[in-house]
């Protein structure tokens, strides 16, 4: 596996971030001493230009980069490279005074008054024009220059509209997909229910708030034409920077687990996949260890978009944001653990929003390196230059990449078909969550997961995870029994294969599409519990029961279940159970499946909750029941065990992740904990403090290591 070098300018990570100097072109002196600081801090890359709309064309044609020239050529000079943004992002008040088409309408019709930042029309094609004349003139201007690495476009995509360019977009893109042929539309939609049949493309309307908001079709596919529309509005500021400098690379930044756009589709349009890390930290409902292990999964979502390359943190706060709910500074040493951690997880990047805080406007107290006092004795600017230090010593990990033996599926198309079905508990769902929970009990240990599409290849991975996969993408079942059949080990959960991609649900029994025979069960019913609802799973699979007959199983309300007894819904008979069961439980007929644990209560006591189907060289796990992570962890460590993929129990609070390339290998090892911890069997030399390590690794409070075994 040869090492991916996004930048063999840089000669390591990138370590730097938003540069904003058109907010300071009255203070040459704050410019000059910038410099100097970001040389102090071990910076060597900035974003420039990302919101300069209004400075470099402060006027209808008039174009002023000079001052842009001399900000990159004083940044290059000084060893500082630069990722030049193009500043679509947010508008001047004069494109929108001349050109009003461009800015958005909203849900209900309105058309949205100049301000604010991603309010423009994706559609419009004057905003186009106008974007398009900036990129190329940014371009032609800067892409023959030595300084500039690549280029940002615009500034993390977001929002709809429902203007009439939008509108007819929309049409187009309908008409298209369903070969000009409104019945087969009619029938996708299945619009005959409450007469809402279509007689032609022209009636269909985007789901305004006091329109047609009930054809899950139409609320689905315009979701999917918005991620369509931003990505075709991205690809054409590309294919402009492109015809100009094919040789500079391009990326947008992401944001997490975003629910407006669906990045999968997106991710292919950029030379690499760069995002926006904002951890809630030190937060009161969970361990700053649990706020870690989130982080580490949307690090691997975004890993997961483009795999054969680094990914770049283009953003995070050095101290605190301005926008949270409670805007927590960070405590001392975990800045390094987050700026580290995005390194471990596979970014070779760390950037941070924003380098010196502005004087005014919205974002005049979010965090940044440089504080109002512009000194460089603050604790924050010290630890960044610590972060600095640090990335120039692991710099030969650069461009080596995170390989995995395992996979969770997790589908945007599914995720907005879960939040908009008309079924199970409105407030429970809780897509996200269920997955985000299983990924950090493989974490826990020590299996690091990608996080794919269901329609993507699955041949790199021996273990795979399907939660909730109630929406089945075409080839998406062919997909997971041809895993099965060559000896992967597959664990899928209630409410598998309800609808296929149009929300159609599928007739003769859950899951469709032949996952019926795959599994060896039929969901025949799927029971919503209240809060006050108590149920349990006792597992019949003697193996299983001895693994976790010790452990905690607590449901999401409190109180635990394990091994001791669980009320039905009469509050009367106490039975032993194993799992808990909280929010739902399909009630399954079994086929030909082995039957690993049952209900404890209820009508269905007694009836089918975990089963598993061996097919082909593999194995098929089904659970039927909504139960915590915690509980399936012996079932993950047989998958695994199955798979020959080694467990290994790190301390709690502990995170392991590896990178490898040619012949290097990395191991990093991070302490979310207060308390020095010990890590059994590391070998090898760490090359953040030198040490020579031989078994056992010794972790400060907060402590790091990147470890280079022997």
């Amino acid at each position: 596996m040869e090492k991916k070098i996004l930048f063999p300018q840089v000669g390591g990570f990138v370590h730097g971030g938003d540069y904003n100097p058109e907010q300071w072109l009255d203070r040459p002196d704050i410019l000059e001493e910038d410099v100097r600081l970001m040389k102090k801090a071990g910076i060597n890359s900035m974003s420039v230009g990302i919101f300069s709309w209004s400075v470099l064309e402060p006027a209808e044609g008039e174009f002023h980069f000079e001052w842009l020239e001399e900000i990159i050529d004083r940044l290059y000079e000084n060893g500082i490279y630069t990722v030049l943004a193009t500043p679509s992002g947010a508008r001047p008040a004069w494109l929108d005074e001349k050109y009003p088409e461009a800015r958005r309408v909203n849900r209900m019709g309105m058309r949205e008054h100049h301000g604010g930042r991603h309010n423009h029309c994706m559609s419009s094609p004057v905003y186009r024009e106008k974007v398009a004349v900036m990129d190329r003139k940014l371009a032609e201007k800067f892409g023959s220059h030595p300084g500039v690495i690549m280029y940002h476009i615009s500034n993390e995509f977001s929002g709809e509209c429902y203007c009439d360019h939008c509108v007819k977009r929309f049409r187009g893109y309908l008409a298209e997909k369903y070969d000009h042929d409104i019945e087969k539309l009619n029938h996708a939609w299945w619009t005959t229910f409450w007469s809402h049949r279509y007689n032609n493309f022209e009636q269909i309307e985007p789901p305004f708030v006091h329109g047609e908001t009930s054809v899950m079709g139409l609320n689905l596919e315009w979701k999917r034409f918005t991620t369509w529309n931003t990505n075709d509005f991205m690809k054409a500021e590309a294919a402009v920077l492109h015809s100009v400098t094919p040789h500079i690379p391009v990326t947008a930044n992401l944001m997490r687990m975003f629910g407006g756009l669906d990045y999968r589709k997106m991710a292919p349009d950029m030379d690499v996949v760069s995002w926006d890390n904002y951890p809630t930290f030190h937060n009161d409902w969970e361990t700053l260890a649990d706020t870690a292990y989130e982080t580490a999964f949307q690090h691997a979502l975004m890993r997961s978009l483009k795999r054969d390359v680094p990914f770049m943190m283009m953003e995070s706060a050095p101290g605190l944001v301005n926008w949270q709910k409670v805007n927590k500074v960070k405590r001392p040493g975990i800045h390094r653990l987050s700026c580290l951690q995005a390194v471990a997880c596979g970014s070779d990047s760390v950037q941070y929003f924003q380098w010196r805080k502005g004087r005014g406007s919205y974002e005049q107290f979010h965090g940044a390196v440089v504080d109002h006092m512009g000194t460089d004795d603050t604790r924050i600017f010290k630890e960044v230059a610590e972060v600095g230090e640090l990335l120039k010593r692991i710099a030969p990990a650069a461009g080596t990449l995170v390989k995995t033996k395992a996979a969770m599926l997790f589908d945007w198309d599914n995720r907005w078909a879960i939040e908009d079905m008309k079924a199970l508990g409105q407030e429970t769902k809780k897509y996200e969550e269920t997955c985000i929970n299983i990924w950090k009990e493989f974490f826990r240990l020590g299996v690091d997961m990608d996080i794919v599409g269901s329609d993507e290849d699955l041949s790199p991975y021996d273990v795979v995870v399907a939660p909730m996969l109630y929406m089945l993408q075409p080839g998406t079942a062919a997909n997971l029994r041809a895993f099965v059949e060559r000896g992967g080990q597959l664990l899928a959960t209630y409410l598998l294969g309800y609808v296929d991609s149009e929300q159609l649900c599928y007739l003769g029994g859950f899951p469709g599409d032949g996952l019926k025979e795959l599994f060896g069960i039929v969901s025949e019913e799927i029971d919503s519990l209240y809060p006050a609802d108590r149920n349990g799973i006792i597992l019949t699979d003697d193996a299983l029961r001895a693994a976790g007959g010790a452990m905690s199983c607590g449901n999401s309300r409190g109180g635990s279940l394990a091994g001791g007894t669980t009320e039905c819904c009469g509050g009367q008979a106490e039975k032993k159970a194993d799992w808990a069961v909280v929010e739902y439980a399909e009630i399954l007929r079994v086929q030909d499946a082995q039957v690993l644990g049952t209900y404890a209560d209820d009508f269905y006591q007694g009836s089918a909750a975990v089963t598993c189907k061996s097919h082909g060289k593999g194995n098929a796990y089904y659970v039927a029941a909504r139960t915590g992570a915690a509980d399936m962890r012996p079932l993950f460590e047989r998958m695994l065990a199955d798979a020959g993929i080694s467990v290994r129990r790190l301390p709690e609070g502990v995170e392991c992740h590896v990178r490898s390339g040619e012949e290097d290998r990395y191991e990093f090892y991070l302490n979310w904990t207060k308390e020095a911890v010990s890590v059994p069997g590391v070998e090898g030399r760490d090359i953040v403090s030198g040490a020579q390590i031989t078994d056992r690794l010794e972790l400060p409070a907060y402590g790091v290591a990147v470890v280079c075994p022997l």
